[in-house]
C-alpha cells in the first residue's frame, strides 16, 4: 500500500495543527487530513465531518484502508453536528470564503477563544478576512501555497483583536517575505482591472467603481510593500 501524501495546501494547513490537538475537520471529503495526522501521531484524535453521504463514506474508507483510530465520522452541516468541548481545533479548507463564513456563523463558540480556526478559502479571502476582524477574532499568521499551478491562502486565526488596514484585506496579513506574495497580488491586481474596466462601461454599475478605484490602489500599495522589503526595484 502506498503510503498517504497530502497536496500542497492541505500539508501546509497539516504543519500548522498544534501537537495533540483534537480535530474538527470540516468538509473532510477523501479524510486525507485528518488520517494522515492520526498516522504521524500529531493528533490526539479526531471529528471528520462532512455535509454529504458520499464524501463521508470516502473517508471512512480512507481511515479504514490506513487502519486508523480515533477519527469519528459525522455527516452534518459544517460544525452543526460537534460540540465545542470535543475538539481544540478547526480545519475548513477546499471551499469558497462565502460558505467558511457560513460555517463560522452557525457556531459563534469558535470565537470564544479556545479554537484555533485554520482556514483555506479557495475565494473570496478578503470577506474571510473582513469577518475575522469584525467578529472578534485575530489572524496570527497567514502564507501562501501553490497546488496545481493554483494559489491559496491559508490562515491561522484565534480569539483577539485586529485592525486591518484595506491593503491587508485585500493583499493578505504578514505575507512581506512569502516569496508567492508578488504573484498572489499581481493577480488580485489584474482582476480588479478587469473589473474596474468592466464597471466604467455599465451605467448600473458606476457606483462600483469609487471602490474598486480604492482597492486596486491598496493593492498596488500592497505590492509596492512587498517588493520593498524583498528590496525588488523593477
Amino acid at each position: 500500500m502506498r503510503a498517504l501524501e497530502l497536496p500542497p495546501r492541505l500539508r501546509l494547513i497539516a504543519g500548522w495543527v498544534p501537537e495533540g490537538a483534537y480535530l474538527a475537520d470540516v468538509g473532510t471529503d477523501h479524510g486525507y487530513l485528518p488520517t494522515w495526522l492520526r498516522l504521524q501521531g500529531k493528533i490526539r484524535g479526531a471529528v471528520a465531518s462532512d455535509l454529504r453521504p458520499g464524501p463521508l463514506e470516502r473517508a471512512k474508507v480512507t481511515g479504514s484502508l490506513y487502519g486508523t483510530d480515533n477519527i469519528e465520522y459525522r455527516l452534518c452541516n459544517g460544525l452543526a453536528g460537534i460540540r465545542p468541548s470535543e475538539v481544540d481545533t478547526v480545519t475548513i479548507a477546499g471551499m469558497g470564503g462565502e460558505t467558511i463564513l457560513s460555517i463560522l456563523k452557525a457556531a459563534p463558540w469558535t470565537a470564544e477563544g479556545q479554537h484555533t480556526l485554520l482556514l483555506q478559502p479557495q475565494s473570496h479571502e478578503e470577506m474571510v478576512r473582513q469577518y475575522l476582524a469584525k467578529n472578534g477574532f485575530a489572524i496570527t499568521r497567514e502564507a501562501l501555497v501553490r497546488d496545481r499551478g493554483t494559489l491559496y491562502t491559508v490562515m491561522e486565526a484565534k480569539a483577539g483583536k485586529m485592525e486591518l488596514s484595506l491593503s491587508q484585506v485585500w493583499g493578505g496579513i504578514g505575507l512581506a517575505h512569502d516569496p508567492l506574495a508578488d504573484r498572489y497580488i499581481v493577480e488580485k491586481i489584474v482582476r480588479t482591472q478587469m473589473a474596474l474596466a468592466g464597471a466604467k462601461r455599465s451605467t448600473r454599475l458606476q457606483a462600483r467603481t469609487e471602490e474598486l478605484r480604492e482597492i486596486l490602489t491598496a493593492l498596488l500599495r500592497a505590492r509596492e510593500e512587498w517588493r520593498h522589503a524583498n528590496r525588488r526595484t523593477n
